[in-house]
């Protein structure tokens, strides 16, 4: 029976601008295209471009070699706040009505 690895909880959303901080792609900057909580991955817009080659399929009759942005490491980006123009770590704020919302922590702006 093979055990269960618990998924972890990431601090970018889908739609988040992120920063790259650590790595070969360090201050590039893109829209989080797809976040795997299983792995702690993302997938940020242009960053950890690879290429892929591609046989010929239906959907695809020419084949050729593929440029996809790969996953990278939540810990390697940082949530980018376009207010202050910096990035940031992210907090938390209950309004008046008790709605949770998420902060940027530098300027205080709802993300």
């Amino acid at each position: 029976m093979a055990e269960q690895k618990a998924k972890q909880k990431v601090h970018v959303r889908k739609g988040d601008t992120a920063l790259v901080i650590a790595g070969k792609n360090a201050g590039k900057k893109g829209k989080v295209l797809r976040v795997i909580p299983d792995s702690s991955k993302v997938v940020v817009e242009g960053v950890n471009v690879v290429k892929r080659h591609t046989r010929p399929t239906q959907k695809l009759p020419q084949g050729g070699i593929m440029q996809k942005e790969a996953p990278i490491h939540s810990s390697n980006v940082m949530l980018y706040c376009s207010k202050c123009n910096s990035p940031t770590r992210v907090g938390k704020k209950i309004l008046e009505n008790g709605e949770k919302t998420r902060v940027c922590k530098k300027c205080g702006e709802s993300l």
